[in-house]
C-alpha cells in the first residue's frame, strides 16, 4: 500500500498533473488533501488502474479527502507559457482552492515552482509512493478525460473520446486531413513535417 504522509504531523497537499504530452486540451492538475493516517488499499498511479478502477475511486477520493481541487491552463496558456511551466501553473490554481491551506506539497516530478509561503517536495514517480499524489493523479486524469470526451463529440473527426488528445495515429491523420481546432497546442509538433496547419476549423 501506499503511503499516508512524507511527514509524520504536517498538512500535505498531494499535487499531479495529466496530458503534458497530448496535442490538443489543456493540462489538468489536482491537489489533494487527506487526513492523516488514511490508508487506500486500491489507490494507485492512475496509469495503473483500469478506467472503471478510477472512476470508483474518483467518488471515494472526493469523500475521503478533507479537500480537494482541479486547476488547469488551456492550450493557449501552454502555446503561451510552454508546457512544463504551464503544468506548474495548473498545480498552483489547484493549490489555491483548497479550502484547508497545506504547510508541505508533495509533488510528482523532479522539478516545480515554488507556490507562495508554501514548501514543497518534489519526488520523482510520486504517484505510485504517496495515496495523496496517487489520488490527484486520479481527480486530474477523469476530470481530463471527461473533458476531451465533451470536446471529443464536437470534433469526433479526432477520437479525442478515445485518444483524449493524445498523439495517436489517428489523432495526426485527422489533422493532416482536416487542419487543426482551436484547442490544438499550435506551439507542439503536431506532424512530424509540421505543415501549415493552423488555420481554425
Amino acid at each position: 500500500m501506499l503511503s499516508s504522509q512524507y511527514t509524520p504531523n504536517k498538512i500535505e497537499a498531494g499535487c499531479d498533473e495529466a496530458g503534458r504530452g497530448c496535442l490538443a486540451g489543456p493540462v489538468v492538475a489536482a491537489a489533494v488533501i487527506f487526513p492523516k493516517g488514511y490508508k487506500n488499499d486500491v489507490l494507485n498511479d492512475s496509469k495503473q488502474l483500469s478506467k472503471k478502477k478510477r472512476a470508483f475511486l474518483k467518488t471515494q477520493i472526493k469523500e475521503d479527502a478533507i479537500c480537494w481541487a482541479i486547476g488547469e491552463c488551456s492550450n493557449v496558456e501552454i502555446d503561451q507559457f510552454n508546457i512544463l511551466k504551464s503544468s506548474f501553473m495548473a498545480m498552483h490554481k489547484a493549490v489555491e482552492q483548497l479550502t484547508t491551506t497545506p504547510e508541505l506539497l508533495l509533488i510528482d516530478g523532479n522539478r516545480f515552482i515554488s507556490y507562495p509561503d508554501i514548501n514543497h517536495e518534489c519526488i520523482i514517480k510520486g504517484d505510485a509512493k504517496f495515496l495523496s499524489i496517487a489520488a490527484a493523479s486520479v481527480l486530474a486524469k477523469t476530470y481530463r478525460d471527461d473533458l476531451m470526451t465533451t470536446l471529443g463529440l464536437q470534433h469526433p473527426q479526432y477520437d479525442w473520446v478515445k485518444n483524449a488528445g493524445y498523439p495517436t495515429k489517428k489523432h495526426r491523420e485527422a489533422i493532416k486531413q482536416f487542419g487543426i481546432t482551436s484547442y490544438h497546442r499550435k506551439s507542439f509538433r503536431l506532424l512530424p513535417d509540421q505543415l501549415d496547419l493552423f488555420e481554425e476549423n
